[in-house]
């Protein structure tokens, strides 16, 4: 209770005042008007700028000190290639293997570093998206769009010292546009295959008062069938969804803010029976509701060197699944609904002890998660139904950390953290991290590495549910990379190169010989990420991407599933009559292994690789008008991403975009 009163006080150390003339804002207005102005002529182009991310420190830090591992797709990439959803943007970087089950709505789950889904933390705009009700609080990344998005940050490597559970094996961040300059409004409407339209609306305003990015969209499909359309499934699951998302801001003077960001996704579809290898099932449907919130009031005071965040973030989930009986499944019906809601409060402070040299302090950083669930089955062997329900149950974890970023003569940078989490449960837990890049100023040549622990807390599904285990303690992670990035002719090239190793303990399974989830699995992965960008001209760009992934399970010594040992993606983009782009995709994905559930038990099987190759094209008709349109899988590949589950086929799609 008296943190609050604390940071009121330190409002009053320094009162706020006006922040500029009004001279002055005439001055922004127009410099904003030339800003935009010159927009169009650099939209396609690829400009070495220098790059800012906040998720590998916490605070505003140039990508070229970072020591970690971390990549960034920006607005102007996600627009080129025409991509949707942010799942789509994500294919093909570094260290990520993406599956998604079945077309649009199926369950879409990322891994970093051959690690699993539930061991990547997601945040949007720094909110903790992981659902606390899910078996394993993992993040579905099926229902989130990129409307309104600025950029998405991916950091690799245990993140637990700065983000405590769920950070075992990396973070995705995605961040929400931030409205500058004069009020501006886009809009958007595409239709394609499958019988899908996708609309977006967006308006944005900012002053050096007040700045505002609001967006809309809405997303409907035929869909295609969840369970594979090869294997004898006809029938489409559709989906449609509606997202909505703000961030305003208001800083009345030099020294303080408040941003407040909001995100919320309404979505509902059709499923399969037990997902593909059961067939069609025309009555099984879903629909899900999700809200992130987040007010964040900022201060810096003693001229800027020391900065405090003070943040109150919410997020909550409801999932419905409801399966009637039909002519095929005259006896299987289930009712089953989610509920949950996490609740994260956190004090942070920067302090700029010299030029160089930032401590960064978690004084505060609480979170109370809860989640309650009714789950009802009907079959033929058991007409009376059975009940697997979950009462409204809550964990609440206090954690607090502390970070050293040190800048020697500005070519050798380290960043020092450690963390302590408290939890009721289980206890507590500590972790810490190292990161550190030097240059060589001669060559332009970065090397970089990290050394890091994390953990991953057991969920209230875990711990509560009637396959629950009171006795769980939680995953551990162990994870180091050295890397190498050389700039070639005056950072025409750029090639970067990284090996990496994570060791997995006390990793919690479901345990079928005991209906119970138990810690007893141990991993290992190990491998190399490599990216090379090539820009011969002011109006061709080349990227590529590739990630070769050893993983093992300890235990069994077989490699873990769903995970490609090779996979790469090459991009190119090329900028044509001064109005016109391309955008050509090619995204390969090695054999993966998988289990095949239509035996029982299940049987060990490979996955065969395969390539796809997605085209994208736009062209300005005027200054406010543009036409685009897109092809994904050109060749018509048929390909599994997971056993039984279908993949869509060629798929053609065109739009156009207002702009004023």
């Amino acid at each position: 209770m008296f943190i609050f009163p604390l940071f009121v006080l330190s409002l009053l150390i320094h009162p706020c005042y006006p922040r500029i003339s009004e001279a002055q804002q005439t001055i922004s207005s127009n410099e904003n008007h030339i800003k935009v102005a010159d927009e169009k002529e650099t939209r396609a182009k690829h400009v070495t700028m220098p790059q800012i991310v906040v998720t590998a420190t916490r605070t505003e830090t140039p990508s070229r000190e970072v020591g970690s591992s971390i990549s960034v797709v920006t607005e102007k990439e996600i627009e080129a290639s025409q991509i949707k959803s942010v799942f789509e943007a994500l294919q093909g970087l570094p260290g990520l293997d993406t599956v998604r089950s079945g077309g649009p709505g199926g369950n879409s789950s990322i891994k970093i570093r051959g690690g699993e889904t539930k061991h990547t933390l997601v945040l949007i705009d720094g909110i903790e998206a992981n659902d606390p009700i899910s078996n394993d609080r993992n993040f579905n990344f099926s229902g989130l769009s990129v409307e309104n998005i600025e950029r998405i940050e991916v950091l690799r490597g245990p993140q637990s010292t700065l983000y405590g559970s769920d950070a075992i094996a990396g973070v995705i961040n995605i961040i929400t546009k931030k409205g500058e300059g004069p009020l501006q409004f886009r809009l958007s409407n595409e239709m394609g295959s499958f019988g899908s339209y996708n609309g977006e609306a967006r308006v944005t305003h900012g002053t050096d008062l007040v700045n505002y990015s609001v967006g809309v969209s809405r997303f409907y499909t035929d869909g295609i069938s969840a369970a594979r359309k090869e294997d004898g499934n006809p029938e489409r699951d559709g989906y449609d969804n509606f997202s909505a998302s703000a961030r305003i801001g208001i800083t009345p003077s030099e020294d303080f803010s408040v941003d407040l960001f909001l995100r919320h996704i309404d979505a509902e579809g059709d499923l399969d029976n037990f997902g593909g290898s059961g067939g069609d099932d025309v009555n099984y449907v879903f629909d899900t509701r999700q809200t992130f919130f987040k007010l964040q009031p900022k201060l810096s005071l003693f001229n800027q060197k020391w900065e405090q965040k003070l943040s109150f973030s919410c997020s909550s989930y409801e999932r419905n699944y409801t399966d009637q009986t039909d002519p095929d499944h005259p006896f299987d019906r289930s009712y089953r609904t989610f509920e949950s809601e996490l609740l994260k409060f956190d004090w942070q402070h920067d302090l700029k002890l010299s030029e160089g040299h930032t401590l960064t302090i978690g004084l505060i950083d609480y979170e109370e998660e809860k989640g309650e669930s009714v789950e009802y089955w009907w079959t033929a062997f058991d007409p009376n139904g059975s009940n697997s329900s979950l009462d409204n149950k809550t964990i609440r974890t206090m954690g607090y950390f502390l970070q050293d970023q040190i800048n020697l003569n500005d070519r050798f940078y380290v960043t020092l953290g450690a963390r302590i989490d408290d939890n009721k449960r289980f206890g507590s837990e500590d972790t810490y991290r190292v990161t550190s890049a030097y240059f060589l100023n001669q060559s332009g040549t970065k090397l970089k590495g990290s050394y890091g622990t994390g953990f991953k807390a057991p969920s209230i599904y875990q711990f509560y549910s009637p396959y629950g285990n009171p006795d769980l303690k939680p995953e551990k992670s162990t994870g180091w990379d050295l890397g190498i990035e050389q700039p070639i002719l005056k950072d025409r090239i750029i090639a970067d190169a990284t090996y990496f190793y994570n060791e997995f303990k006390d990793m919690i399974t479901f345990d079928w010989s005991t209906s119970a989830y138990k810690n007893i699995d141990e991993a290992q992965t190990q491998g190399l990420e490599f990216t090379l960008s090539i820009q011969p001209k002011d109006d061709l760009y080349i990227s590529a991407g590739y990630t070769y992934t050893d993983t093992e399970d300890l235990s069994t010594h077989d490699s873990l599933l769903h995970r490609a040992r090779n996979r790469f993606k090459i991009n190119l983009g090329y900028h044509f009559l001064e109005n016109g782009t391309v955008n050509v995709d090619l995204i390969h994905v090695g054999r993966r292994f998988d289990n095949d559930y239509s035996t029982w038990p299940a049987t060990r099987i490979i996955l065969g690789d395969y390539t796809l190759v997605n085209l994208a094209s736009s062209y300005d008709i005027s200054k406010t008008f543009q036409i685009f349109g897109r092809i994904e899988n050109l060749f018509d590949i048929q390909y599994e991403e997971i056993k039984g589950y279908g993949t869509p086929g060629f798929s053609l799609f065109a739009g156009f975009k207002i702009m004023i």
